[in-house]
């Protein structure tokens, strides 16, 4: 026998041959191998004849209960599963195109995180699914995993916390950051390696909106330290707060990867050494509600996403920040 030619592969093998030539190495009998494709036994055999002739070996060994596959049969069949997994991918590629994804997906996340991550993503996605409309709410952490839970939105993005553990909700981790001291430039804390929430109290703190996340997280961790949380000045955002540190009124908590490099010009950062400083922010879902098409893309995309620069930059020198940030920008 001459072996496998391609060209009479290509020229008088079709598609169906081959399929039914993976049902009878399934089936390993010819006659239930034709009765799950829909074809005459007799066609069948000839089939599987005529491919035996094209790759010019026996790729069965017969026998009275039926057929065994030989050993070029199966490495036959080890690459048509292969060829007919990729024709699957063709079609489910092109399948997207033809019909697109599309629908409207519901996402719900405090201002932080749109901030940091989804205003750019939610940016990106649109471009790749256009014909998804995405309606983005903007709320407080807690009121945002209850909206989920009540199917209110479909995908809500938010900071973990074990006093918000809801079981109503899938979730699975989306990013991660860390909370910072942020301290006048040449201020006596600016020296230290880490400091506590209690090191800050003693300075005048500059709080943002009370019914953020941050906010209730630092009111619980001082009543955890025998504490009470009283903020010398109140603003609703953190750039506001950013302004007031940068003028000596105060210091602030924050996370590291909202400042800028314009920011480190400006201020000073210290690492918080607080077991909740460092923050695991979720993708959540409705426990056991089936995903539209246009949310399992939208969630796809933004698991899929590398973790953004500049997200844990607390070890970099101003030389390397520099360099990320004009990374960052020109992405």
């Amino acid at each position: 026998m001459s072996g496998l030619s391609i060209q009479g592969l290509i020229r008088r093998v079709d598609l169906f041959t081959l399929k039914l030539f993976l049902s009878v190495v399934e089936e390993r009998q010819i006659g239930r191998a034709a009765i799950r494709e829909n074809i005459a036994a007799s066609a069948a055999t000839k089939r599987i004849q005529d491919l035996e002739d094209v790759a010019g070996i026996r790729l069965f060994d017969r026998n009275p209960k039926g057929v065994v596959t030989s050993q070029a049969g199966e490495v036959l069949a080890r690459h048509v599963r292969v060829m007919f997994a990729s024709l699957d991918e063709i079609r489910r590629d092109i399948g997207e195109l033809i019909d697109g994804v599309s629908g409207h997906v519901g996402i719900g996340a405090t201002g932080s995180i749109i901030i940091q991550y989804l205003a750019r993503e939610i940016a990106e996605f649109t471009r790749d699914f256009p014909m998804v409309q995405v309606e983005l709410h903007e709320d407080v952490n807690a009121k945002v995993m209850r909206a989920v839970a009540s199917g209110d939105i479909d995908v809500g993005v938010f900071v973990a916390t074990a006093n918000l553990a809801n079981e109503a909700i899938d979730s699975v981790e989306y990013r991660t950051d860390d909370l910072v001291a942020v301290v006048p430039l040449g201020h006596p804390l600016s020296e230290r390696a880490s400091v506590t929430l209690v090191d800050l109290m003693q300075e005048d703190i500059i709080g943002i909106a009370p019914n953020t996340t941050l906010m209730t997280e630092l009111h619980k961790a001082a009543a955890l330290a025998g504490r009470e949380l009283h903020p010398k000045y109140n603003v609703n955002s953190v750039e506001a707060a950013r302004s007031l540190v940068q003028e000596g009124l105060g210091v602030t908590i924050q996370p590291e990867c909202m400042l800028s490099l314009e920011d480190y010009e400006r201020l000073s950062t210290v690492a918080l050494a607080e077991p909740w400083a460092h923050r695991s922010i979720h993708i959540g879902t409705q426990r056991g509600k089936a995903l539209s098409s246009a949310t399992t893309a939208l969630i796809k995309q933004l698991t899929e996403r590398p973790q953004p620069l500049g997200s844990d930059e607390s070890h970099l020198t101003t030389d390397a920040r520099t360099q990320q940030d004009n990374l960052s920008r020109s992405v």
